[in-house]
């Protein structure tokens, strides 16, 4: 064979085999009933590593699906969800909690932005009302109101009354 020819073999064998890499396996259920049920409520409240916006229940994304059988492969060994969730935030962090446990770090990342706003309008009033308490307010003498009319009157388009 010629190499013209050998090339478009070549690509055909190259596209089959990335097709094949991206079928993915069909999720066999189990055959117990309360398993499935545990598993429907329990991919509920973690998060899809993934899609990251979406629980595990929700996504069709091929992480989604493995840790939906480990859950199931762990379930079978008789673990509790419990000993599945400290599990599953050992290894991936408090992330994977879909609504993540109160601690120190959350409430930093949930009230901070509301204290340094507080306290950078504290800074600002605090700043105007020194400002404002240095300027001496004094009325203006005859001869300053009489310029500003002067002023005011030779301004273009506007009548002197």
């Amino acid at each position: 064979m010629s190499r013209l020819r050998l090339v478009p073999v070549l690509l055909i064998c190259l596209l089959a085999s990335v097709a094949v890499a991206q079928i993915q396996e069909e999720e066999v259920p189990s055959d117990d009933p309360v398993i499935e049920q545990r598993l429907a409520n329990l991919s509920k409240e973690l998060r899809c590593l993934q899609c990251q916006n979406q629980t595990l229940a929700d996504s069709p994304a091929g992480l989604a699906a493995d840790l939906r059988r480990e859950i199931r492969v762990q379930m079978k060994a008789g673990k509790s969800d419990k000993e599945i969730v400290a599990f599953l935030t050992q290894r991936y962090g408090d992330f994977i909690l879909y609504r993540p446990r109160v601690t120190f770090t959350t409430y930093l990342l949930w009230f901070g932005p509301f204290v340094l706003l507080l306290g950078g309008l504290y800074v600002l009033f605090t700043y105007i009302k020194q400002r404002r308490d240095q300027i001496a307010e004094k009325p203006l003498t005859a001869d300053e109101h009489r310029r500003a009319e002067e002023l005011l009157a030779s301004l273009p388009g506007k009548e002197t009354t």
